[in-house]
C-alpha cells in the first residue's frame, strides 16, 4: 500500500509555497507525521489560517505543540468551527515564539482566544485573586503558596489574550497601549498584596504607586521597564521614620516580586530612577518631600517626566493627593531661572539624536533618527512651553496630547497628522518585535526571516521585507523632516495672512514659544517674521519654507535675536537677486552656516551686510579657505594699476582713493572668508593669525604703491627714494588678530645721487599718505597703521634711512628694543632695502654671544614692571589675556628671552613666530617638550579668546568677559565649550600651569 504523504507531496509543497511557508518541506513532514499520528488532520481552512499568519513556519510549529499538549478533542474541534478563534490562535502562534511556550505549559489558556473569550474582567481584580488577595480589601495581601509563579502564569493569560485581539486587528495600537499599561498597575497592585504579606507591619503606612514613563501615560509596550515613583505616609498611631522604614521595605518587595525570576519567568523590571535624586535619593518619600524637592530642586528634565504621572497602584487617596499638590508646580516649570537653557539644551538633545548614524541607530524604533522619542519629546516639550496658559494640552498620552496641539494651534494639522500616523506604525513594530520572544528591545532585525515577519504582520504583500522596508524608512524621514520644522513651522501662520485653513498659534502662543527657544524679543523676533514672510511673492514663499528651518539653527547660535535681525537684514538687501533664497532652499549647508555665523558674530554680521554678496563663499570648505598671498597680491595691484595707470588717458584726481578703496573691499571679503572659517571650526589658530597678516601685508603693500603713485603726481617727478615697511609685533609675528592694529616702522634709502633732504620729504609724504588713505571712512573694519615702535617713539622721526637706523642702533639701543627687533621683518617694499633692513637688525637682535646677564635682569626687570603698571585697574588680572599670569605676554617673553640668549648659535630661533620659537627651544634642548605644550596651549587658547571675543562682540578686547551673560556664553559656544563655566576652568587651568613654567624659565626660580 502506498504512503498517502507521497502521494500528496508535489501538490501540498506547492501549496505550502504558495500560502507563504518558507521551509516547505519541512512544513509537509511535519504535517504528515502529525496526520500519521493522528494528532491532528490539517484541513483546508487551517492552512488557510496558517498561511495568514506573520511566519506560517512558526505557526505551525507552535499549533503541533499546543495540540500534542492540549487534551481532548475541544480545541481541535474549536479549530474545525470557530473561524475567529483560529485566526486568533494562528496569528499569535506565527508571531510569538515566547507565548507559544506559554501555551504548551498551559494549555488550557487557549480558550482566552476563544469567540467571547473566557471571561477574564477586571485585570486588577483579576490578578489579585491569582495570588490570593481579596480585591475588595482596603490593603489586598497575597495568600498562599506559589504567588509569584501565579501572578506570572496569570498576566501571561491576560496578555495572550490581548496579543490575539491586537493581532487581528481588533484593537487600535492606542487601545492596545493603554490595556498593556493598565494591566502592568494591576501588577503593580498583585506585587504589593506579595510585598505585604512578607513585610510585618505593613499597617504602618500607606504606600502609593505613582506610574510615570509609558506606564503613567498608558501607552505601554509588551515588555518594557516599569518606571514608577514611591510616595508614602504614616497612619494614625505611628511615627514617620518608622513608617518610612516599612514602606521602603514595601516598595523594595513590590519591585522584587514583579522582576524575579521563577519557573514562569518575571514580567519586567520596575524603575524607580526617575524619583527625587534619582539613584541617589531615598526610595520612598513622604509627600511634603516630594513637594519640597520639586518646589526647590527640580530640574526642568523632570518636570518633563511628571507629564506623565499616575497612580497606578497603593492608596488611592494618598495618589490622589500626590497628583494634587505636584500637578501646579509642573506647570510653573516655565517661570523658572533655568527653563529656556533646559528646553534648548533637551531639544538640541534630541536633534543630535536625529543625527546619529551608527549601525545599531539605524536599527532603533526607539533611539534612532525618527524614531518614537523624537515624537515623544516634542510633543512634551511643547506641553510644558504651552500648557501653563492651555489645560487642554495636559494629556499624558502622546497621541492625545498631539490631537491636542493640533486642534490648539501650536502644531500644524498637517504635521499632526503624519506625525500621528508615524508613530502609531512605530508603535506597531515595537509591539511585534517584542512579541517575538517576549523580550525588552527596540530593534529592528537584520536577518530577513525576522523583516519578513515584521512585514508580514502588518499586512505587507507579496515583498514584504522590502515593502516593510520602505514603509518604516518613509515614516522615520517623515519625523525627522516635520522635526526640523515642528517648533517653528506654526509661527507662520501667527503672523501673516496665509492662505487655507491652517489652525494659528495666538500672538502670546507665538511669544512663548519663541521665548522658551531661547529668543529674548520675541516681539521683536515676530516683526522680523512677518516682514520676511508677508505677501504672495515667490520671495515669500520661499522665506515660508526656509524659515521653520531657518528659526531652530538661529536658536542653536549664541544670540537667535540677532541672527534673526541679521537675516532680515542681508534678506532686504538681497531678496530681489534671483540666485540668493534659491541658493539657501537648495544649499542646505550655506543656509546653516549663514545662521550660525549671523547668530554667533556680529563681526562676521557687519562684514557681510557691507557686501551681502559674499554669502555665495558659505557653499564648501574650498571657498572658504584663506587665498595664497600671491593670488591676493596679484589682484590688489592689478586693483591700484588699473587706477594709477590707466590704459588711456592720465588718472583722475581720487586715483589713489579709488585705488585703495577697491583694496579695501578686498580685505573686506578676506576678512568675511577668515572669520567664517574659524567660526566653523575650518582654520587653526596659526592658520587664522598668518591668514589675517597676509591680508594686512597686502592692503599695505598696495596702499604703499598708491600712496607713491600720489606723491609721483603731486611733485610731477619719480621718488627719488626706495622705500620699505617693516612690520613689528603681532604682525612681524605672523599672528595677527582680527582687531590687531599693524605696528610698523618706516625706512628708506636714498637713490645714488638724490638730495637727502628731498629724499627724506618724500619718503615721509609716502609714509603719511598711506596713513591716510588706509584711515579713510569705508564700510570696512579699520586699519590702523601704528609707528609707534620706531626708535625714539613718538618723539622720533616716522621715516628714517638705513643709515639714520644703523647709528641709531648703534649708539642707544636698549635690550627692549633688541627685543622687539625680534619681531621685525621687513616684508613690504623695496626687496633690496627689506633684505638691507634685515642684514643691518640681525646682529642685534640675535647679538654674538647672546645677551649678557645685566640684559637679562633689565628684561626681567621690565617685565615684572609691566605686570604691575600696565593691567587696567580694577580688573581681575586672571582673566587678562594679554597681561595675565599664563597669558600671551608670558609665553612670548619667554621664547624672546630664549631667543635673545641663543639665536647666534641655533638658527631655528631666528623667527619672528612664538610657536615656531619654543619648537626651536624644544629642538635644541634649551626647553623641556612638556614645557613647551604647556606653554603653546595656554598661548592658542588666549589667542583663540581673543579672536572670539572681537568675532563675537565687533569690538577687541583682551579680558574674558565676566559679567555679561550673553556674551560669556557666545564665546564659550563659538570656541566649542559647553558653558562659560568650562571655558573659564579650561584657561585657569591651562594659564595656572604656563605661569608655573614662566616662573622657572623665565624669571629664574630654579637657579
Amino acid at each position: 500500500m502506498g504512503d498517502p504523504w507521497s502521494d500528496r507531496r508535489p501538490s501540498l509543497v506547492g501549496r505550502l509555497a504558495r500560502l507563504g511557508f518558507t521551509d516547505t518541506g519541512r512544513a509537509g513532514r511535519l504535517i504528515a507525521e502529525a496526520e500519521r499520528a493522528g494528532t491532528a488532520p490539517l484541513g483546508d481552512g487551517l492552512l488557510e489560517a496558517l498561511g495568514a499568519t506573520a511566519d506560517p513556519d512558526l505557526a505551525l510549529d507552535g499549533l503541533l505543540r499546543l495540540l500534542d499538549a492540549a487534551p481532548g478533542p475541544e480545541l481541535r474541534a474549536a479549530l474545525d468551527a470557530e473561524p475567529e478563534t483560529r485566526a486568533r490562535l494562528t496569528r499569535v502562534l506565527g508571531v510569538s515564539a515566547a507565548l507559544a511556550d506559554h501555551l504548551v505549559r498551559h494549555a488550557g489558556d487557549w480558550r482566552v482566544l476563544r469567540d467571547g473569550g473566557s471571561p477574564l474582567g477586571d485585570p486588577r481584580a483579576g490578578l489579585l485573586e491569582a495570588v490570593g488577595a481579596d480585591p475588595s480589601a482596603a490593603d489586598p495581601v497575597a495568600e498562599g503558596p506559589g504567588a509569584l509563579a501565579a501572578l506570572r502564569v496569570a498576566y501571561r493569560r491576560r496578555l495572550l489574550a490581548l496579543a490575539g485581539r491586537d493581532l487581528c486587528g481588533d484593537l487600535d495600537v492606542a487601545d492596545v497601549a493603554a490595556a498593556l499599561a493598565d494591566l502592568a498597575a494591576a501588577a503593580l497592585e498583585a506585587g504589593l498584596a506579595i510585598a505585604r504579606a512578607e513585610v510585618p507591619g505593613h499597617d504602618a503606612c500607606r504606600l502609593a504607586v505613582i506610574g510615570m514613563g509609558k506606564c503613567g501615560g498608558r501607552e505601554l509596550n509588551y515588555v518594557s521597564d516599569v518606571d514608577v515613583i514611591f510616595v508614602a505616609e504614616a497612619r494614625e498611631g505611628h511615627g514617620e521614620d518608622a513608617a518610612l522604614r516599612v514602606a521602603t521595605r514595601l516598595a523594595s518587595a513590590t519591585m522584587r516580586a514583579c522582576s524575579a525570576s521563577t519557573p514562569e519567568g518575571s514580567l519586567w523590571e520596575v524603575d524607580a530612577a526617575l524619583r527625587p535624586e534619582g539613584r541617589s535619593g531615598p526610595l520612598v518619600r513622604t509627600l511634603a518631600s516630594h513637594r519640597a524637592y520639586y518646589e526647590r530642586w527640580a530640574k526642568t528634565w523632570e518636570f518633563q517626566a511628571l507629564l506623565k504621572a499616575r497612580p497606578v497602584a497603593g492608596d488611592p487617596g494618598l495618589g490622589a493627593r500626590y497628583m494634587e499638590a505636584i500637578t501646579p508646580i509642573v506647570w510653573r516649570a516655565a517661570e523658572g531661572e533655568s527653563f529656556v537653557a533646559d528646553v534648548q539644551a533637551m531639544r538640541r538633545r534630541v536633534e543630535a539624536d536625529l543625527d546619529r548614524r551608527t549601525g545599531e541607530a539605524e536599527r532603533q524604533l526607539k533611539l534612532g533618527p525618527g524614531g518614537l522619542r523624537d515624537v515623544e519629546f516634542a510633543v512634551q516639550l511643547l506641553q510644558l512651553v504651552h500648557g501653563r496658559a492651555d489645560e487642554t494640552l495636559r494629556s499624558p498620552t502622546t497621541l492625545d496630547a498631539l490631537s491636542e496641539l493640533s486642534r490648539g494651534g501650536y502644531v500644524g494639522r498637517d504635521d499632526a497628522a503624519s506625525l500621528a500616523t508615524a508613530y502609531r506604525f512605530l508603535r506597531r513594530v515595537e509591539h511585534l518585535v517584542q512579541l517575538h520572544r517576549l523580550r525588552r528591545t527596540h530593534l529592528v532585525p537584520d536577518d530577513e526571516a525576522g523583516l519578513r515577519r515584521l512585514g508580514r504582520a502588518l499586512g505587507l504583500r507579496p515583498d514584504p521585507v522590502r515593502e516593510f522596508t520602505g514603509e518604516w524608512r518613509r515614516h522615520a524621514r517623515k519625523v525627522r523632516r516635520i522635526h526640523e520644522k515642528l517648533f517653528y513651522r506654526p509661527l507662520l501662520p501667527a503672523v501673516a495672512r496665509l492662505p487655507g485653513e491652517e489652525a494659528r498659534l495666538t500672538p502670546e502662543a507665538a511669544r512663548a514659544r519663541l521665548e522658551a527657544l531661547g529668543y529674548a524679543d520675541p516681539a521683536g523676533a515676530l516683526r522680523h517674521i512677518e516682514a520676511l514672510t508677508a505677501g504672495v511673492s515667490r520671495r515669500a514663499a520661499i522665506q515660508r519654507t526656509l524659515l521653520p528651518v531657518m528659526l531652530g539653527w538661529f536658536a542653536d547660535a549664541p544670540d537667535p535675536d540677532e541672527g534673526l535681525l541679521g537675516f532680515r537684514k542681508v534678506s532686504d538687501a538681497l531678496g530681489t537677486t534671483p540666485w540668493y533664497l534659491r541658493l539657501l532652499r537648495d544649499e542646505v549647508v550655506v543656509a546653516e552656516r549663514m545662521a550660525w555665523l549671523l547668530g554667533s558674530s556680529r563681526y562676521a554680521t557687519d562684514l557681510l551686510l557691507r557686501a551681502p554678496e559674499a554669502v555665495a563663499t558659505l557653499g564648501s570648505a574650498a571657498d572658504l579657505a584663506p587665498r595664497p598671498r600671491a593670488s591676493l597680491r596679484a589682484e590688489a595691484f592689478a586693483a591700484v594699476r588699473r587706477h594709477t595707470q590707466p590704459d588711456t588717458g592720465a588718472p583722475s584726481a581720487s586715483a589713489a582713493e579709488d585705488a585703495v578703496g577697491v583694496v579695501r573691499a578686498l580685505r573686506r571679503r578676506e576678512l568675511f572668508r577668515v572669520a567664517v572659517a574659524d567660526l566653523l571650526g575650518l582654520a587653526e589658530v596659526e592658520a587664522v593669525g598668518l591668514a589675517l597678516t597676509d591680508i594686512a601685508a597686502v592692503t599695505i603693500e598696495a596702499a604703499l604703491r598708491a600712496a607713491v603713485s600720489k606723491v609721483e603726481r603731486a611733485t610731477e617727478e619719480a621718488l627719488p627714494t626706495r622705500v620699505a615697511v617693516v612690520a613689528m609685533g603681532r604682525f612681524g609675528g605672523r599672528e595677527l588678530g582680527y582687531g590687531s592694529d599693524a605696528d610698523v616702522m618706516f625706512v628708506h634709502d636714498p637713490l645714488p645721487g638724490a638730495d637727502e633732504r628731498a629724499a627724506g620729504r618724500a619718503a615721509h609724504g609716502v609714509a603719511e599718505e598711506l596713513r591716510r588713505l588706509l584711515s579713510l571712512p569705508a564700510p570696512d573694519p579699520p586699519l590702523d597703521i601704528d609707528p609707534n615702535l620706531r626708535p625714539e617713539g613718538r618723539q622720533g622721526p616716522l621715516v628714517r634711512t638705513l643709515a639714520s637706523y644703523a647709528a641709531y642702533y648703534a649708539r642707544w639701543s636698549q635690550p627692549w628694543e633688541a627685543q622687539a627687533l625680534l619681531r621685525a621683518d621687513p616684508l613690504i617694499g623695496d626687496p633690496g632695502l627689506c633684505a638691507g633692513f634685515r642684514a643691518l637688525i640681525d646682529p642685534i637682535r640675535f647679538p654674538e654671544g647672546g645677551v649678557d646677564e645685566a640684559a637679562v635682569r633689565q628684561i626681567r626687570r621690565l617685565k615684572a614692571r609691566m605686570e604691575s603698571e600696565r593691567l587696567p585697574r580694577g580688573v581681575d588680572r586672571s582673566l587678562h589675556t594679554k597681561l595675565g599670569p599664563g597669558g600671551l605676554a608670558d609665553v612670548e617673553w619667554v621664547a624672546q628671552l630664549l631667543q635673545l640668549r641663543h639665536a647666534h648659535a641655533v638658527p631655528a630661533l631666528r623667527t619672528t613666530r612664538t610657536l615656531a620659537a619654543l619648537d626651536a627651544a624644544v629642538g635644541a634642548g634649551l626647553l623641556e617638550g612638556e614645557d613647551a605644550s604647556v606653554l603653546a596651549e595656554a598661548w592658542c587658547l588666549a589667542t583663540r579668546i581673543r579672536g572670539s571675543l572681537m568675532l563675537v562682540r565687533g569690538r577687541a578686547s583682551d579680558l574674558l568677559p565676566s559679567e555679561h551673560h550673553r556674551e560669556r556664553t557666545a564665546v564659550a559656544s563659538v570656541l566649542g565649550y559647553p558653558g562659560p563655566g568650562d571655558l573659564l576652568e579650561d584657561y585657569r587651568r591651562r594659564t595656572r600651569r604656563a605661569r608655573g613654567v614662566v616662573e622657572r624659565v623665565f624669571y629664574g626660580a630654579d637657579e
